[in-house]
């Protein structure tokens, strides 16, 4: 935290005053309903962290954050449905295992009625799984269109997976009906406000940690292992291994807002984690702009709240809708929304405009090696 204080004053200021907007302004402004919206839109920006790390810096098409999204959100749902059949059924036993199943709880149910064993899985789960994905594709010199077609592949088989699993999972309907959050009533909106203010935390963190990352040495060497793989191996580091500590920083964060998603939504089913929902966080990391810090939360939470409030008003035409937004993107703004500024900075110019003062040169003593070679004597032109 020193080390980011001491960064560009910008960046000090654009924190704090997140940090504003989310935890004073936000919850002494809105409703409790569109409180709790906020809180899902703030749970799509910590993945689209990840995702900013992992394919902004790092160059990995990552289309599969779905799994660790599932993989948080299932281990969190299976606690809650534990304790509120102790708290309020009183036999233990989640209502539909009753219903689809032998009436008992799988013994890989029994570890997760321990909260503090579901918060550590909430961590270790999914960066275990990615750290295992991770060294069997970069380990392998995957990447590219291949990487990514390998990791949507992993989040559809992962979402068929779910839906064959009825008496333990849910089935396509998933996991609902929770009641409790760690002893805490759902219903009372002090406790709703709770879970929005720790999603909102967890973010700021989330950001704070990244920012740390990426201008550290590591993010250093993340960006040239995207820019020159191969030179960098030559200079003795393994991009393998650079590309899987991005991966499961990734996976890490998603985990958590799956985590998060569950008591703030109330529901987790296949149809959240599959491949459609992948995609939703890749498009809102491209619209925001992946090569920024804010762009992929910006754009996160502008593409949910346009597909919250349109697709209830046009159920059939946001997916054209959110279609032609990420061509528009694509085609005319690569850096996303992040790049407006400098986009409206530069039609400002009008070429009758008197150009910029040139800076001062910089004394020969700081002047690179390149640019003294480079520099040519009068006998020389002369020549």
């Amino acid at each position: 935290m020193r080390k980011l204080l001491r960064g560009r004053p910008g960046a000090a200021a654009g924190f704090t005053l997140g940090a504003v907007l989310l935890l004073g302004v936000a919850p002494a402004v809105l409703p409790a309903f569109n409180l709790g919206l906020l809180g899902k839109f703030l749970c799509f920006a910590i993945v689209a962290v990840g995702i900013g790390l992992a394919w902004g810096r790092g160059g990995m098409l990552t289309l599969g954050q779905g799994v660790f999204f599932g993989l948080g959100a299932y281990i969190m749902a299976m606690h809650m449905k534990l304790a509120d059949a102790s708290l309020f059924g009183g036999t233990g036993v989640p209502d539909f295992m009753s219903l689809y199943g032998s009436g008992e709880v799988p013994g890989w149910w029994e570890p997760f009625r321990s909260p503090s064993v579901t918060i550590l899985a909430v961590v270790l789960v999914p960066g275990l799984v990615a750290l295992i994905l991770g060294l069997a594709i970069f380990k392998r010199r995957v990447k590219g269109a291949y990487f990514a077609i390998l990791s949507q592949a992993l989040a559809a088989a992962f979402a068929v997976f779910l839906i064959g699993q009825q008496a333990t999972t849910g089935g396509s309907n998933g996991l609902n009906g929770f009641r409790s959050f760690f002893g805490f009533d759902l219903q009372d909106p002090n406790n709703k406000r709770m879970l929005y203010v720790t999603a909102a935390v967890i973010l700021l963190l989330s950001l704070a940690a990244v920012r740390q990352l990426t201008h550290s040495r590591f993010g250093e060497l993340l960006v040239a292992v995207r820019d020159q793989e191969e030179r960098v191996r030559f200079l003795g580091y393994d991009p393998a291994t650079v590309k899987t500590v991005t991966y499961v920083v990734a996976a890490v964060l998603a985990g958590i807002a799956g985590a998060l998603f569950v008591p703030l939504v109330g529901i987790i089913s296949p149809a959240d984690v599959g491949v459609i929902p992948s995609i939703a966080f890749l498009i809102g990391v491209a619209i925001g702009g992946r090569a920024t810090l804010l762009g992929p939360v910006l754009g996160a939470v502008c593409v949910a709240a346009a597909q919250s409030s349109l697709s209830s008003t046009f159920p059939s035409f946001w997916v054209y809708f959110q279609g032609l937004l990420f061509v528009l993107v694509i085609g005319f703004m690569p850096g996303g929304l992040a790049s407006l500024p400098g986009l409206l900075r530069r039609h400002r110019r009008t070429p009758g405009a008197a150009p910029a003062p040139a800076e001062p040169a910089p004394p020969a003593s700081l002047a690179s090696p390149a640019a003294e070679e480079k520099t040519t004597t009068p006998e020389e032109v002369s020549r």
